[in-house]
């Protein structure tokens, strides 16, 4: 079955941004929709928002030739061939690529109800695409684990986004998501203040998140 949950917002560190769904033969259920506490009765759910802590390092990949190594860094817009796993999708291969980060405004937020969570700060949208290069069906997957960076290289902090929104969209990879296939999709990264800027981006999913002295993929 394919499963996709709607209607929540959550305040989190960058890069754990994913809609999450499977599939139920070749076929995919309708969106669910629930309910959240800020909802009114007679209008639909509005998101709500949690905070979370930051997470951690990442460890180099023991990748084949051509796959990008831990702590490499791209230009925006340059291509990072990386291995892809999803769920049951094992052994996949895609080119990942930033390509670009837009300063949104703060009242881009508004629609989220997010309050004195996010009241300060302004949110970068990092735009990325993500194409198969390998011969496994990615249908479904979800290609998450972007972050934001800081000026100075630390961490910016991120929203975790459940549902629509239509600043920054980001579903899963669609049915049929097969070798030659490309999807854009779309991270939110806050900065703190206004002279605080959102300069690079940083992909620490899988084999570049695990424990250790490795570091994940930079674009800037």
């Amino acid at each position: 079955m394919r499963k996709t949950t709607l209607g929540a917002v959550g305040l989190a560190v960058a890069g754990t941004l994913a809609l999450t769904g499977c599939k139920n033969g070749n076929e995919e259920l309708p969106p669910a929709q629930t309910a959240s506490p800020s909802a009114q009765p007679s209008q639909p759910a509005q998101p709500s928002a949690s905070a979370s802590p930051s997470a951690g390092g990442s460890q180099a990949p023991a990748g084949a030739a051509g796959t990008a190594k831990s702590g490499q860094t791209f230009k925006i817009g340059e291509a990072a061939q990386i291995p892809f796993d999803y769920g049951s999708n094992k052994g996949g291969t895609i080119a990942l690529t930033v390509t670009s980060i837009e300063q949104g405004n703060p009242a881009d937020l508004d629609v989220l109800k997010l309050g004195d969570q996010v009241k300060g700060k302004v949110p970068y949208y990092i735009h990325y695409s993500a194409k198969n290069t390998g011969s496994t069906d990615l249908s479904f997957s979800s290609v998450g684990h972007i972050k934001g960076l800081l000026g100075d290289g630390s961490e910016a902090q991120g929203l975790s986004i459940i549902g629509k929104f239509e600043k920054c969209p980001n579903e899963s990879l669609p049915k049929g998501f097969v070798n030659g296939q490309t999807q854009a999709s779309c991270a939110v990264a806050l900065a703190p203040s206004a002279q605080t800027k959102v300069g690079s981006a940083e992909y620490w999913g899988d084999p570049y998140n695990s424990l250790g002295n490795g570091k994940g993929l930079v674009w800037k």
